[in-house]
């Protein structure tokens, strides 16, 4: 502690002594004043490390340890209010549950620190993880995504956030000792949550780790992959590449580099047999497969993403040695069934032809 106080200190001095009025061509301090700015310096350094040590005492409260923990999550509560609707809460409920078991599966400390979350009356499009895996889902992310394994994606990518720690790391470089100082004068848990409870400090690079975290969740689940490019597709064809919400901050991906970074995920899981082009063909070595019509709500292109990550499952899991077959309107690949196919879309028996035609190739 001491050795880390003096090098803030002597930092603190020699950035003090790069901004005196010398180094701009005026007079040189006298040793009165210099003397003085230096212990302004070192007090301001000193105080400094204090309000840092405070800091990272109250975080690691809140973060760390049960109280702490459940008092955030009130304080989230009344800052931001609750959504009662019980159709709601039971479906972010069973998204909750099946992603602990995807992410147990690969990171069983999920289980060390169980997440809390809510919805919150907001109606904008976007939802938060905050210190001590308490999160939260505005009620308008429910007006752009209406099918789970899209509201999967979002929240796999919150609680990646939480598992890397992102909002306790991002916290201790955003809160400022004025904002510190004001919590420790007055309602703590009030003030600290109300800035941070916004993804305060969360980098690109975090943003990135939470979007391939939340593929790799998605995919040791039972949702479809496609669902990863998907969201971010239908994301584009509502707002475009610059949306009205943020999900993380402005300074993360545009959405159409989440998208894409998504299909190349996606591609690779299939060993590089599958692909959604830039318009919305999916193809499978190389080969054009089908251009889905846009069905449900769906564009043709977000739709594609859904077909392709059936179809990169069952090249993952080894279905493409088996014959696609139709069954009804379901093409399958071995038990893995690929797309339903409804008016717009070409019959099944023909596209389960075309996909034993090309589905054995070499890409």
């Amino acid at each position: 502690m001491k050795k880390t106080l003096s090098r803030k200190i002597m930092i603190a001095v020699m950035a003090a002594a790069l901004a005196t009025p010398l180094s701009m061509g005026m007079a040189p301090q006298t040793a009165e004043a210099g003397s003085s700015i230096l212990g302004n310096v070192i007090g301001a350094a000193i105080n400094g490390a204090i309000y840092s040590s405070q800091l990272n005492q109250e975080i690691n409260q809140i973060n760390n340890t049960e109280e702490g923990r459940n008092a955030y999550f009130a304080a989230m509560k009344k800052e931001l209010g609750v959504n009662t609707d019980w159709a709601l809460n039971n479906r972010v409920s069973n998204i909750m549950t099946n992603l602990t078991a995807a992410i147990g599966s690969i990171d069983a400390t999920v289980y060390d620190k169980p997440y809390q979350y809510f919805i919150n009356k907001d109606d904008s499009f976007n939802a938060s993880c905050s210190l001590g895996h308490n999160m939260t889902i505005n009620q308008g992310l429910f007006n752009v995504l209406d099918n789970d394994a899209e509201i999967a994606v979002v929240l796999g990518h919150e609680m990646g956030h939480g598992q890397k720690d992102h909002p306790a790391k991002g916290a201790k470089k955003s809160v400022g000792p004025a904002i510190l100082q004001q919590a420790m004068g007055g309602n703590l848990l009030g003030t600290l949550a109300a800035n941070l409870w916004n993804n305060q400090g969360i980098t690109k690079p975090m943003e990135w780790e939470a979007d391939n975290l939340s593929f790799d969740y998605i995919t040791h689940s039972d949702y479809n992959p496609g669902a990863t490019a998907a969201v971010w597709q239908r994301v584009i064809d509502k707002y475009g590449d610059k949306t009205p919400f943020v999900i993380g901050g402005s300074d993360h991906p545009s959405n159409t580099a989440r998208r894409d970074n998504y299909e190349k995920k996606l591609e690779a899981y299939s060993g590089g047999h599958v692909s959604v082009t830039k318009d919305g063909i999916v193809e499978v070595n190389n080969q054009e497969f089908c251009v889905p019509a846009a069905s449900g709500g769906m564009s043709s292109h977000e739709r594609a993403y859904f077909v392709e990550g059936n179809l990169a499952a069952a090249f993952h899991n080894g279905q493409n040695a088996s014959a696609a077959t139709a069954e009804g309107s379901t093409v399958r690949l071995g038990a893995q069934p690929i797309m339903t196919c409804v008016s717009g879309d070409e019959d099944a028996q023909t596209l389960a032809d075309r996909l034993n035609k090309i589905k054995d190739g070499k890409k």
